[in-house]
């Protein structure tokens, strides 16, 4: 049995946290966590999408404007599509403040993308 925790990802809306897949050494993925876990990973596999969730991720107090991070070489149009992508997978959420959406991800998120992937450490 694993001490690690499942993969928790937001679900689409942005309301609240919802469990989603243990790490992959403690035991073979349904087929739903794999499909949850496979929209993650193909929302990070757009060097653009990539770049916008690296960017939100490690701005100043854990939230970004889309003023601040839309400089990633793509229209501002193609920028709103990619965060929207990101939002769809659970990887991000927003808020509306006057005429700026702000983004932030969740620190549980990270946590536990980097545990669906670590290896359990040798007995």
């Amino acid at each position: 049995m694993s001490n690690a925790k499942p993969l928790p990802l937001l679900e689409p809306e942005g309301q609240g946290v919802a469990p989603c897949c243990p790490p992959l050494t403690e035991r073979p993925m349904t087929a739903e966590e794999a499909e949850t876990a496979a929209r993650m990973f193909k929302a990070l596999g757009d060097p653009v999408r990539l770049r916008l969730f690296s960017a939100v991720a490690s701005h100043v107090g854990g939230e970004a404007c889309v003023c601040d991070i839309s400089d990633v070489g793509v229209s501002q149009p193609t920028v709103s599509h990619h965060l929207k992508k990101l939002k769809e997978a659970g990887l991000l959420s927003s808020e509306r403040r006057g005429t700026w959406v702000y983004y932030r991800v969740e620190p549980s998120v990270l946590a536990a993308m980097g545990q669906l992937l670590v290896l359990p450490a040798a007995a």
